[in-house]
């Protein structure tokens, strides 16, 4: 067990509360979690982490589950021999956009904690609302209409807060909050996010909100740094603005640093060193880029049952098809971020219309045809190119409803492009594929640059790398595809962080925060330069591929032709 400096980081999710503990050279000392739904569902009355009310719309946590959930995982570290004592500092990630609503009494139940009972047994009376709106609820649409409009239309939105308005946006919430439960609103003292709802439990008062996280609300104008006034207004009224600000609190702009000492009764009741700091806490989204050094023009892919698309980059072109949001500890760069509800799911639908594979892997068969595919399923000189949408789910990105749509064009220009009818399964294997792939590189084209190659300087502006997490990672074909379609002049990796990401984001966030030399040490040289890549990392293709990479450039712009002329039709 390592005798120097630890620092633990946590990911408070919909469904767990998981803690991960790293030694200065960042290796994973011990973890522990608690399973919402395995520890406390019959208590809670919950389901894979949430209640809902399906009249509403409204999906939503007890704030007390995760009170409770505090005392259950530090007990779980301490029975596994964790050396609590030497946690130099705690950070962590929380399910962005949730909001928790403080009461009047949350400061001095916070400061005047008592080690001989439970965070639950003395924090009762801290909120003023018992539930946290959770990421999935839809309750909001209404206020997304107010927020979209308000400024004048989405793209004004967009480029204010870096995203037009969501259900899941915080800001959206707190209006509905106000409208709908008036009394609840009016009693609450604070709203912290559930990343700074974590790190206030620990620092035994109210942590300011994150300057990343922050971003996610659709409140903070990212360009003036500061909350927005006129989004303040359609949030609280007028008159109510200085109020709205008191109960929002002063964003702190450096995301690293100490927020405070630990409190008193974890110092107490877990043997934690009384000179434990705080570091601040961010979102889930945000602490996924840090669980490696992600250098600017690096993507992370994750191919889960919905996809993700996350960039570094220093440039800032906002748009209402997707999210800018601060980068959560390099100053002047930022998140890029698409969402697709449909990924994994939508693959599986198309495996699932092939031959049966004669083996035990279910991929085989998909697997196989997706790689004697050429791309675009150009065969020969003069074929046209197939394009297609597949959304067995209403899709955010394009804004579409449900349904399969297939289209031709000339392979060497994009024109000519027509809706054909189906061309059948092996065909869709690679198709489908190329498309989740082609309408990630659509949107991040304007934010990518020519590597800086001194060897190499013909290259088209790609990604450095491609880092691809989730299910779909550890599929070959899948990855091969996405290396045709979106380059990576580095190569495109399998990145396993053990399903750990946003914990040991948090983690190295506590570390950095607490061991940089100055406010000029970034995050990525000092994590770099211990992080070992053969632990965490395999290439699993070369990524760009001369004259394969530039067939999908000429198609683009058919690519975003189909997607308008489906939204005219099938808009959600």
């Amino acid at each position: 067990m390592s005798a120097g400096p630890l620092y633990l980081g946590f990911d408070l999710s919909t469904q767990q509360l998981k803690a991960i503990v790293i030694a200065s050279d960042l290796k994973v000392i011990t973890e522990a979690k608690v399973d919402f739904d395995a520890d406390f569902a019959a208590k809670y009355k919950i389901k894979k982490g949430v209640q809902t009310n399906e009249d509403e719309g409204e999906v939503y946590a007890p704030v007390a589950m995760w009170v409770e959930a505090v005392d259950l995982v530090l007990t779980r570290l301490k029975e596994k021999g964790c050396p609590i004592e030497n946690i130099r500092g705690i950070s962590g990630s929380g399910q962005q956009h949730s909001s928790v609503y403080w009461s009047e009494h949350a400061e001095s139940s916070l400061k005047k904690l008592d080690s001989g009972k439970t965070l639950l047994d003395q924090l009762s009376n801290a909120f003023a609302y018992e539930f946290a709106p959770n990421w999935q609820d839809h309750s909001t649409q209404t206020e997304c209409d107010h927020f979209d409009a308000h400024l004048g239309s989405k793209q004004k939105l967009a480029e204010a807060t870096g995203s037009s308005a969501h259900h899941r946006f915080t800001g959206t919430q707190i209006l509905r909050m106000r409208r709908r439960r008036p009394e609840v609103y009016n009693k609450t003292a604070r709203i912290s996010l559930a990343s700074s709802f974590l790190a206030s439990v620990f620092l035994g008062k109210i942590a300011p909100i994150d300057i990343s996280d922050v971003t996610g609300m659709n409140l903070w104008d990212i360009a003036g740094e500061k909350w927005n006034e006129s989004l303040l207004e359609l949030t609280a009224s007028k008159e109510g603005v200085p109020e709205l600000r008191k109960k929002l609190g002063d964003v702190p702009l450096d995301g690293g640093g100490s927020l405070g000492s630990i409190s008193p009764y974890f110092v107490e009741r877990y043997g934690f060193s009384p000179e434990c700091q705080i570091a601040p806490f961010t979102g889930d989204n945000p602490a996924t880029i840090l669980s490696l050094p992600l250098r600017p023009h690096d993507a992370i892919v994750s191919l889960g049952t919905s996809s993700t698309f996350l960039m570094n980059t220093p440039s800032y072109k906002p748009d209402p098809s997707y999210h800018f949001m601060n980068h959560p500890t390099t100053k002047g760069h930022y998140m890029f971020m698409l969402c697709y509800k449909n990924g994994g799911l939508a693959r599986e639908k198309v495996r699932d219309k092939l031959p049966k594979p004669s083996g035990s892997d279910p991929w085989e068969t998909f697997n196989k045809t997706v790689v004697e595919t050429p791309p675009l399923d150009v065969r020969k000189e003069g074929d046209k190119a197939k394009l297609g949408l597949y959304f067995p789910l209403p899709e955010i990105v394009p804004n579409i409803k449900a349904g399969t749509w297939r289209y031709t064009c000339n392979s060497e220009d994009g024109s000519d492009l027509n809706e054909t009818s189906d061309w059948g399964a092996e065909a869709d294997a690679r198709i489908i594929v190329e498309s989740q792939a082609l309408s990630m590189r659509l949107r991040s084209q304007n934010l990518v640059s020519k590597p800086e190659a001194a060897s190499r300087p013909q290259l088209p502006a790609q990604p450095r790398r491609i880092y691809l997490v989730g299910g779909g990672s550890l599929n070959p074909a899948i990855a091969r595809a996405f290396g045709d379609v979106l380059g990576g002049v580095d190569g495109v990796y399998k990145l396993d962080v053990g399903g750990n990401a946003c914990a040991l984001g948090g983690a190295y966030k506590a570390l950095w925060a607490l061991e940089r030399k100055d406010a000029n040490e970034s995050f990525d040289d000092l994590i770099g330069k211990r992080w070992k890549e053969e632990d965490a990392i395999q290439k699993v293709d070369d990524g760009y591929r001369d004259g394969t990479f530039q067939k999908y450039g000429k198609v683009l712009g058919a690519f975003e032709e189909m997607e308008n002329r489906i939204l005219k039709v099938a808009h959600n």
